[in-house]
């Protein structure tokens, strides 16, 4: 075993008490932060020592499971399994919300009220959200720690960028409602919405989140704030034959082992670099082939909205040309291969939109999409968000509009969205 691996599994097992176990397995492995850095971390499983028999490919109740970042040597997560530590120890002098704050202070190297804020609190349990001067983030990094009656420590994760001044582009804010009215109304949208347990498809006019930037002249769209840099290509794929070859169906391997050389070396991630302009065209190219064996009668049906990579892959995400009103749409995954340019595997949500078939419409539509606007105007949320955007690569000040309640299309009643169920 590496030296340098051995001295993290003996202060590992140190720190957490883990006197009562043994190194059942270690790896190392690597990942792609949203800022396209890569980092290695370190992946231990602790067994209790009194353990001596277990159901293979799965962890026993007790187990240890521990992440530490190979630079840093900040741990990322510590899960002891089943919620059941045998440790003998704990890294928090108190585990009251100070003692945890101070702990996370130290551990991370993060301030509280300025980069992380509590979330939610209860009995054994602190839900921490990070934050830049108090206001949330988006991609927002994530902070659980729980404890057991003894006071032993059960889960412990952390997540996110947590970025430095430089990457800030500090503001006051001064967006209001009033100001971006005309674009809140548009993002209100007529939809059917499943009742799963009616089996309905009740019509609502639902507001779609959205962020708008402090000045009120650009928009961020919400579903891909998550995500890694994206390369948008929005092009309706069309062929002019059926390929009646096969399409040759292989399993995508996500598992990737790493050395302690190329962590060392802080070898950058494959899925770090861009996607080429050859590379685009050979993936429009792949993408085409596939389509016209998988889907020959659908040719200018479907829009490739963007690429990017994944787990060694270049990923594809396609979208139907013409949106159905219903909630959930039409989407394909295709996974490229980054070798040869070949798509290999598709994954497709239609056997799970094909369930709504049997739902019966609700209710003719009674509500215009103005009356239904003002009717909801009263609940509608605009709160200040930091953003992270790609094209500046900076994190920039933007009000997220949102909306917690909807409007019945057929009625005209005003109902929270998480009772419709």
């Amino acid at each position: 075993m590496d030296i340098r691996i051995k001295e993290l599994l003996d202060v590992t097992q140190q720190t957490y008490g883990l006197d009562n176990y043994y190194l059942h397995a270690h790896e190392i492995y690597r990942e792609v932060t949203m800022l396209g850095e890569t980092n290695y971390l370190l992946s231990m499983e602790w067994f209790p020592s009194h353990l001596t028999e277990w159901e293979e490919d799965y962890n026993p109740e007790g187990t240890a499971v521990i992440t530490i970042d190979l630079q840093s040597r900040n741990y990322k997560s510590v899960i002891f399994v089943g919620g059941k530590s045998y440790a003998n120890g704990t890294p928090f002098q108190y585990i009251e919300l100070n003692g945890v704050i101070q702990w996370m202070e130290t551990e991370v190297g993060i301030v509280y009220g300025k980069q992380f804020y509590l979330e939610k609190e209860q009995l054994g349990e602190y839900h921490f959200a990070e934050c830049i001067e108090g206001i949330p983030v988006s991609p927002g990094g994530r902070m659980e720690l729980r404890f057991d009656a003894e006071g032993r420590l059960t889960f412990y994760s952390i997540y996110g960028q947590f970025p430095s001044n430089s990457m800030v582009l500090e503001e006051n804010y001064s967006l209001t409602l009033q100001a971006v009215e005309q674009l809140a109304r548009k993002q209100l949208q007529l939809i059917e919405y499943p009742v799963y347990e009616m089996k309905h498809l009740l019509p609502i006019y639902g507001l779609e989140e959205i962020y708008i930037t402090n000045d009120g002249t650009t928009t961020i769209p919400f579903e891909i704030s998550g995500a890694r840099a994206r390369l948008n290509i929005d092009q309706v794929m069309h062929w002019e034959h059926t390929n009646r070859a096969p399409f040759e169906k292989r399993e995508v391997r996500l598992h990737e082992v790493v050395t302690i050389e190329q962590a060392v070396d802080r070898e950058p991630h494959p899925d770090s670099f861009p996607i080429t302009d050859v590379e685009q065209a050979k993936c429009i190219s792949a993408i085409e082939t596939a389509l016209s064996q998988l889907y020959s009668h659908e040719s200018g049906q479907w829009i490739l909205k963007t690429l990017h990579r994944e787990r060694g892959y270049i990923q594809a995400i396609l979208r139907m040309k013409t949106p159905s009103n219903r909630i959930f749409q039409r989407k394909l995954l295709l996974f490229i291969d980054a070798q040869i340019y070949k798509v290999i595997n598709v994954m497709d949500n239609k056997p799970m939109l094909d369930t709504f078939d049997e739902f019966q419409s609700e209710g003719e539509i009674a509500v215009s999409h103005d009356e239904a606007y003002d009717k909801l105007k009263e609940w509608i949320e605009l709160s200040p968000v930091y953003v992270y955007d790609y094209g500046q690569n900076k994190y920039v000040l933007c009000g997220k509009l949102d909306c917690n309640y909807a409007v019945k299309a057929s009625s005209g009643d005003v109902v929270e969205l998480s009772s419709l169920g």
